[in-house]
């Protein structure tokens, strides 16, 4: 006897619009800024981790 494998389960999509690019202050907008924010904090985490200096230091503020 060979044992089957239960077919596997469609992907569920959920029903939410996708956001559009739109002008002015819009969920698409706070998901590109959300993104680059992130974006630009690994870039800070890895400037500080290579310079072996903090940020404000870097910048000669300290």
């Amino acid at each position: 006897m060979t044992a089957k494998t239960p077919p596997s389960p469609k992907p569920t999509t959920s029903n939410t619009p996708k956001p559009e690019p739109a002008f002015g202050w819009n969920a698409y907008a706070e998901q590109i800024n959300g993104r680059f924010a992130m974006v630009g904090f690994v870039g800070l985490l890895l400037l500080e981790f290579f310079t072996r200096q903090d940020f404000f230091t870097w910048l000669g503020l300290r």
